[in-house]
């Protein structure tokens, strides 16, 4: 079964206040085995922090994040490729991961193909040495250019790129998450659960728009805009069989993850979702 981890985005502002060992001291007592670093700076006190949370709490580093330029999300593989790879084996991971592709590459096929042989030499030059670049999908990802999606066209380019499925936005980008891990099994080996729920109609808006108080397309902007990120099991993907399908598709590890939490604090939705996928076996 895949470890159970934590996509640290979540506390990221926790991070920055007391610190990575403290966070981890928090994941280890929701029962959270591992963690995927994001968002954070990468400093050597911050690495340092992830070997003892290993070492003294059990809790396994999944993932970090990287980008090829600087300026990016983690290690910037074109200045640090070394630095990244001694940060993985100082803390057993065995994933770096890229969040987005750049909005500039998302335009067109041949702007998505040059970046996609852009990234394949370092993803090539990590698993020489034992580490897995994946690639983090949004709904973009299912833009299609002359039939080809982009989840395809990063595939033919850069094969040595494998995926860290984000399941809410295959939903999101209108593609059954089951049909997507089917057609891509053997590249997703992280999952991103994250569950995705639309919201309420809020009676104000309604009010205003019934009073003629609120313009037609406002109105409108409004109702396109229900759609949320949930905590995990509030909202209406299908767990119990997503999970196993993602397990039969490659996953090795499946991590906890709530974009926004409107208002909650970020350890209760945590714990909510924690909660219900031990409800079903995990």
């Amino acid at each position: 079964m895949p470890v159970l981890g934590l996509q640290l985005m979540m506390l990221k502002d926790r991070i920055n206040e007391k610190g990575m060992f403290e966070v981890l001291r928090q994941v280890h007592d929701l029962d959270i085995t591992a963690v995927e670093v994001s968002q954070v700076t990468m400093t050597d006190e911050l690495i340092d922090d992830l070997v003892r949370g290993k070492e003294e709490l059990g809790v396994e580093t999944a993932a970090m994040s990287a980008s090829i330029a600087p300026g990016g999300n983690g290690f910037a593989l074109e200045t640090e490729f070394d630095r990244a790879v001694d940060a993985c084996r100082r803390t057993g991971s065995r994933y770096l991961r890229i969040g987005m592709m750049p909005f500039s590459a998302m335009v067109s096929k041949e702007a998505c193909e040059a970046w996609a042989a852009e990234v394949e030499p370092y993803a090539a030059r990590l698993a020489e040495q034992g580490v897995t670049l994946c690639y983090h999908n949004h709904h973009v990802d299912l833009i299609r250019f002359d039939g080809e999606r982009i989840f395809d066209i990063v595939r033919r380019v850069a094969p040595s790129l494998l995926f860290e499925v984000d399941l809410h936005w295959v939903q999101r980008g209108g593609m059954a998450p089951l049909d997507m891990l089917k057609a891509y099994t053997g590249a997703c080996k992280l999952i991103h659960v994250k569950d995705f729920r639309i919201a309420p109609l809020p009676a104000e808006v309604y009010a205003k728009f019934e009073a003629k108080e609120l313009e037609g397309k406002d109105f409108y902007d409004v109702f396109l805009g229900l759609a949320q990120f949930a905590e995990v099991g509030q909202g209406n993907m299908n767990w119990p069989e997503l999970l196993p399908a993602a397990e039969a598709a490659g996953a090795e590890y499946f991590l906890i993850e709530q974009d926004d939490t409107y208002g909650r604090d970020p350890i209760d939705c945590i714990r909510e979702s924690r909660e219900y996928l031990r409800s079903i076996g995990y």
